[in-house]
């Protein structure tokens, strides 16, 4: 696992839960929003964090941590992902995936082996703008399987988007809840400029 972070307290992210957050470097989108370069951006890599130290950390929180969030970049395309996630429950901890549905494969197996007790999965826009807005060509087919997978899981789950600029409109939110189902838990958060992006065009 390329670890790049790792949050040791979060009341926000995992919701119900105190946790933990660990990031994991490389993503396979390039949103030119996205607020994490660091993770994105292979130049902009820091050397790696030890996944015996990240476990290390854990078990010595595991009075006063309930959940671990596992986000980045883009988790679902780390080779080490299920191995990892087995650890952290193996050690007590509830585990809530991050996700941007790009590897249905993989996301499958975690669910089938009931390892994820939240997923988060970010919708990026309508099936037909993805290449536009995430930088991110011949994945239609398998958001649409996500999608599917978190629906039908039996699991807690959000979905989300980012409204970016002119990106999206409204038109485009309507669609992707459509995409969705109208599920309850969709919801839309604005972009807000923390100083780095992926692009930093998008400021000008």
């Amino acid at each position: 696992m390329k670890i790049g972070g790792l949050q040791k307290l979060t009341l926000i992210d995992f919701p119900g839960h105190i946790a933990a957050v660990i990031f994991v470097q490389g993503c396979n989108f390039r949103c030119p929003y996205c607020h994490n370069p660091e993770l994105v951006d292979p130049k902009q890599f820091q050397e790696p964090i030890d996944q015996i130290e990240v476990l290390s950390f854990l078990e010595t929180r595991k009075e006063k941590l309930t959940g671990v969030v596992i986000t980045g970049g883009e988790p679902c395309i780390q080779e080490g992902l299920v191995d990892l996630i087995k650890k952290i429950k193996d050690r007590g901890f509830l585990v809530k995936l991050d996700t941007n549905g790009s590897r249905p494969d993989v996301l499958k197996i975690v669910i089938d082996k009931k390892l994820i007790d939240f997923i988060a999965m970010d919708v990026k826009a309508p099936i037909e703008k993805y290449s536009t807005v995430a930088k991110a060509e011949g994945f239609e087919d398998r958001i649409k399987e996500s999608i599917s997978l978190v629906l039908n899981s039996g699991i807690k789950h959000e979905f989300r988007t980012t409204v970016a600029g002119s990106l999206l409109d409204e038109n485009d939110i309507k669609k992707i809840k459509d995409l969705i189902k109208n599920d309850d838990s969709y919801r839309t958060q604005d972009f807000v400029n923390g100083g780095k992006i992926l692009d930093p065009t998008m400021l000008e």
